[in-house]
């Protein structure tokens, strides 16, 4: 871990333990008081294994603190995270008898060294300065580890498996995807990433975020159940059983998801009917926003790996420049996936060919008994150049105007 400074730490580790159940009211007091014998894990400034890059953006003024675990080389070590002219974090010592401190007096439990530094305004460490001024509580949509069962496992994602499980405090069913263990800290972030991104959001067409679990390992992130699962399995599943007028449907429901998500200028980047579900009324809602991005604009730097190539544009592609016009794009291709009831695109051509042959000024063919003004759409998103491009606001009045005439 590089910090503006460590304390160092005994090889002596805390076992921690996930906090209760989330209540439904909640007190956000600034004085911090203990309480009987609350364990450590049960204070609303712990906040588990939370990556320091979320711990970062937690705490915004200066004082601002909480107290997290980390794990180094297989080993728990407890820090306490201090906005103070940067960000400050300092490992908690733990001394031959069990004690913990900093470059103070010993105490028998962490919550009391912590009180003892809030309370008496002495800094942390004298070469730090650093004053315990305010506890950042946890938000609301930290869940616990231990309110969540496993029940079966459903998919696979990019950080590790996914589940169907069920929230013990209210009995709901709900869908939950975990990171692996091993994962480096910088993978932890990006699979966090997709929980702090879907947080702000709140849209029929869009999947909703419940919470995410990080007061021990596994970190999950758990989100609503959509009981139709895959949109790409149940087009393939359901490929004879169609009208034209449902497919315009599953269009017009992504068009509402973009609209909205375009809107609060996110970037998706990973737009396609694998990543989109069905619920029951057949419904589609947009899903793995792993890749997203909240910027109207931004490039490429760190190269191009996990890029799902026949469903980028191709200034994405060649100058690495994602705009919402690139999920415009890829928006083009789902409507060619669903009007072909879930067919590959660019069916018998690598990546690299198809790349080619795009840049060349080549566009897929309509899908059979696709509508022709529904297949102009299509070709209006794949505007080689992306301000020819329509955006979602467009895209939703066309398909909803085309479906009033079906």
């Amino acid at each position: 871990m590089s910090t503006s400074e460590l304390s160092t730490c005994s090889s002596s580790t805390l076992e921690l333990r996930p906090k209760a159940p989330v209540r439904k009211k909640r007190i956000r007091s600034m004085v911090m008081s203990f309480t009987g014998n609350r364990p450590l894990y049960e204070e609303e400034w712990f906040h588990g294994v939370l990556p320091r890059e979320e711990v970062v953006r937690l705490l915004k003024n200066k004082g601002d603190f909480l107290v997290r675990e980390t794990i180094r080389n297989d080993e728990s070590q407890i820090v306490l995270s201090v906005s103070w002219n940067g960000h400050k974090h300092f490992i908690i010592q733990t001394t031959a008898d069990g004690h913990y401190r900093f470059e103070g007096p010993p105490f028998p439990s962490i919550k009391e060294l912590i009180m003892h530094q809030h309370q008496s305004e002495l800094p942390v460490t004298v070469k730090s300065g650093a004053i315990l001024r305010r506890p950042v509580l946890r938000e609301r949509w930290e869940l616990s580890n231990d309110d969540v069962i496993l029940l079966e496992k459903i998919g696979r994602g990019n950080f590790g498996d996914v589940y169907k499980a069920k929230l013990k405090s209210t009995k709901q069913d709900v869908a939950v995807k975990t990171c692996r263990m091993t994962l480096p800290e910088e993978q932890k972030r990006k699979f966090l990433q997709e929980g702090r991104i879907l947080k702000q959001y709140d849209h029929p067409n869009i999947v909703k975020l419940i919470g995410i679990c990080v007061q021990k390992q596994p970190i999950m992130i758990v989100m609503e159940l959509v009981p139709g699962g895959s949109l790409l399995n149940f087009l393939r599943k359901n490929a004879n059983t169609f009208t034209s007028k449902q497919l315009m449907g599953m269009c017009k429901d992504a068009a509402a998801g973009m609209r909205y998500l375009e809107s609060k200028n996110c970037i998706h980047r990973d737009l396609a009917a694998r990543n989109c579900l069905i619920d029951f009324e057949n419904s589609v809602k947009i899903s793995d926003f792993g890749m997203s991005r909240e910027e109207e604009e931004y490039i490429v730097s760190d190269g191009m790996k996990q890029i799902p190539v026949k469903w980028t544009a191709p200034e994405a592609l060649n100058f690495g420049k994602y705009t919402s016009l690139c999920d415009v794009w890829s928006y083009g291709i789902l409507m060619w996936e669903i009007f072909s009831k879930g067919n590959t695109p660019y069916s018998g051509m690598s990546n690299s060919s198809a790349r080619e042959r795009i840049d060349a000024g080549y566009r897929m063919p309509a899908p059979e008994n696709t509508p022709p003004e529904m297949y102009r759409l299509m070709l209006k998103c794949w505007s080689a150049e992306p301000e020819s491009r329509p955006h979602f606001d467009e895209i939703y009045t066309v398909v909803e105007a085309l479906m009033l005439r079906e």
